[in-house]
């Protein structure tokens, strides 16, 4: 071995001034360290430890910390005085009774829901069973007695002991929409990470249904090839519409007017899967929460719309899958958007 890899096991093995040291003098301690080096097994060197002393000023408390929505776990302990004083009282099973608390006031339970476990005497922790989630529960720790009677030691912190299907608290994320030429998006408004996600998921929920017909679908439609004279020429924002002519010109004050109106709708499709599943929709990916809830927000515009949704599993042999279809129709559309707003003689 050389110089720098002698004082590198002499670093390790703790020999003091080791960069000071020769060969011959690292060798004649790492000889020696190595020498006096005895191994000790994990099991040897937790025999030597002594139990770690109580603390002279415990307390009897009880902690419920709620694990799943099936189980919740429970740890406790119990001073010497409190359970000398028990046993002298007749003592004679550890119990934790587990009540419901839900929208009741501090002190007091729904009746008939505490539920009784006998644990081990000299046991400090224990896992008991949730009878129903989504609720507030409450543990009492104490001794029964021979007799019958009762010895409470300690209350726990109400905890709530959460649901079982997703939460229903999510961040939504809004298409980006506006009737405006250039679409503005609301400081408040969360851009998904693929803005083009929706329409793509429109678009093909249409494909089979599309025609231009009336209400918003033609609209949208006329809004996009850039024509809004045959609408607005039906829809009373015209310069024929507000029935002047040549006769309107006379010796009555005329006034003149716009008016507009915009109304349109969106549709939200939202589920839940497996977290670690590959979610589409109509043959487009979509993106699934932590939790695996997922929340989309398409355009809905009149005709019929078609949604195949499929969620594959992550080793790619199970799959699930359902499909949505809606339909909308606008019997009367009398609107204009603000920019085409034409002034009108009364």
């Amino acid at each position: 071995m050389t110089l720098r890899q002698l004082r590198q096991v002499a670093s390790d093995l703790g020999v003091s001034l080791y960069s000071r040291k020769s060969k011959e003098e690292l060798l004649t301690a790492i000889t020696d360290r190595q020498g006096s080096a005895t191994s000790i097994s994990l099991k040897e060197l937790e025999a030597e430890l002594h139990p770690a002393p109580r603390p002279s000023t415990a307390t009897t408390n009880v902690v419920f910390l709620p694990r799943d929505p099936q189980w919740a776990y429970v740890f406790w302990d119990i001073s010497e005085s409190d359970r000398a004083s028990a046993l002298a009282s007749g003592a004679s099973q550890l119990c934790l009774r587990v009540a419901d608390v839900t929208g009741m006031p501090g002190g007091s339970a729904h009746p008939h829901t505490m539920q009784e476990v006998v644990v081990d005497s000299y046991c400090t922790e224990w896992y008991l069973p949730v009878p129903l989630c989504d609720r507030d529960y409450r543990v009492e720790l104490g001794y029964r007695k021979g007799s019958g009677g009762w010895i409470s030691l300690a209350f726990s912190s109400v905890a709530r002991v959460p649901a079982q299907h997703p939460s229903e608290q999510i961040l939504d994320q809004f298409v980006p929409f506006s009737l405006d030429a250039a679409p503005a998006i609301l400081p408040t408004q969360v851009e998904p990470a693929d803005a083009g996600l929706h329409e793509r998921l429109y678009q093909a929920a249409t494909a089979s249904w599309r025609s231009l017909g009336r209400g918003s679908e033609a609209f949208h439609e006329l809004e996009a090839a850039g024509s809004y004279t045959s609408e607005l020429n039906t829809s009373g924002a015209g310069i024929w519409a507000s029935g002047r002519n040549a006769s309107g010109i006379g010796g009555i004050a005329s006034r003149q007017r716009s008016f507009w109106l915009i109304a349109d709708a969106e549709l939200i499709v939202y589920g839940a899967t497996d977290p670690a599943a590959r979610l589409t929709i109509g043959g487009e990916e979509v993106p699934l929460s932590a939790d695996g809830t997922f929340r989309v927000q398409v355009p809905f515009r009149d005709g019929q719309q078609l949604y195949p949704i499929e969620a594959v599993a992550a080793d790619g042999e199970q799959k699930r899958n359902i499909t949505l279809e809606f339909s909308r129709s606008t019997p009367e559309d009398n609107s204009n958007p603000a920019e085409m707003a034409v002034s009108e003689w009364f």
